[in-house]
Formats: C-alpha cells, sequence, structure tokens
C-alpha cells in the first residue's frame, strides 16, 4: 500500500499551529508510517507539489502572496484542512481590518520608527485591504478550530483523514482554546 501525500502550509499566523503539530511527538511517527511529509516550513521543499492528498493550513490570507499560496494549495490538494483559529476566523491577524490598511501601514512603518521610517517596498509581500480567513477564499474540506488546536485533536483529525473517514471534532476543539 502506498503511502498518502500530506503537507502543511503556514500563511499569516504566529506558526503555533506547527508547534502543536510538532508536539505530536513520537505520535509523528505513526503519521509517517501512513503519509509521507511533502511540503512544509519544517522541510526544504521550495515549491508546493501537485497531488497532495492532505494539506493542513495554518494562518489568515493577508498578503498577495498568502493569497497566491492558497490558490495553489488548493488546486493541488485533495483535502484542504483550515488549522487553527487564525485559519478558520482570521483571528489576530485580521485585528487590523478595522482600520484602512495605509493607517496601519503608516501607524507600524513610520509614526513608531525613529530609524528611517517609510513603508517597505522590497521584499515584503502586498498586503491586502482586509485579512481573510481562508474558506472565504476557496473552499475548505475541514476546519479545526483552537489557538492553537492541541496535538490530541491534531493527531485524531490527521489520523481520521489518513484512515479515509472524515473526523467529528465537535466534541475535541471550541475557539480560542
Amino acid at each position: 500500500m502506498s503511502k498518502l501525500r500530506l503537507a502543511t502550509v503556514w500563511l499569516d499566523g504566529c506558526s503555533g499551529c506547527h508547534m502543536s503539530f510538532l508536539d505530536l511527538d513520537e505520535r509523528l511517527l505513526a503519521v509517517a508510517e501512513k503519509a509521507d511529509l511533502v511540503y512544509s516550513p519544517l522541510v526544504d521543499q521550495k515549491e508546493f507539489p501537485a497531488g497532495v492528498d492532505i494539506a493542513l493550513v495554518e494562518g489568515a490570507v493577508s498578503s498577495e502572496d498568502d493569497l497566491h499560496k492558497i490558490q495553489v494549495v488548493r488546486a493541488r490538494t485533495r483535502i484542504l484542512v483550515s488549522l487553527g483559529d487564525c485559519a478558520v476566523t482570521a483571528n489576530v491577524p485580521s485585528m487590523r481590518n478595522k482600520f484602512p490598511l495605509q493607517m496601519s501601514l503608516d501607524r507600524a512603518y513610520k509614526e513608531n520608527v525613529t530609524l528611517d521610517p517609510g513603508t517597505p517596498t522590497q521584499g515584503v509581500p502586498a498586503l491586502l485591504e482586509k485579512v481573510r480567513p481562508i474558506h472565504e477564499v476557496v473552499p475548505v474540506d475541514v476546519f479545526i478550530p483552537g489557538c492553537p488546536p492541541s496535538a490530541d485533536t491534531i493527531f485524531y483529525a490527521v489520523s481520521e483523514l489518513l484512515e479515509g473517514r472524515s473526523p467529528d471534532l465537535s466534541p475535541r476543539t471550541r475557539f480560542g482554546a
């Protein structure tokens, strides 16, 4: 039996969901028995590959780069999982949505800077006007809320998906926990 192809993706968030994924500890070996990790910030793969079975995506869509990346991920993935509150609701990254984008940029790069104030234009992805949860941009198959979700919840969901089942996360998760 061939292994499934698993990917993890990090958009605009704190990487706490990836830390929870790593907290699977020895259970990572059980995942590795059934899936090959083909893309992740944890491995040295630069381009998201085609034919991914399951992609766990952390973070909100807040930049042009995030938008392009999630569109590629969705096009190349069979089951897309929105992992964590930032991916599910846009959570903390969306706090800037209450203000015009230029006001947020000015506050961050001009008003609170004493040395060389100015909004960077190179090496920094262009921000979108509003931060969005993943499902507002592309279809999502499974939602795992939590900030971050626990390693136990992630392991349960991934294990169910690797067995071809849809995980029932209702008794295991809630927003912000």
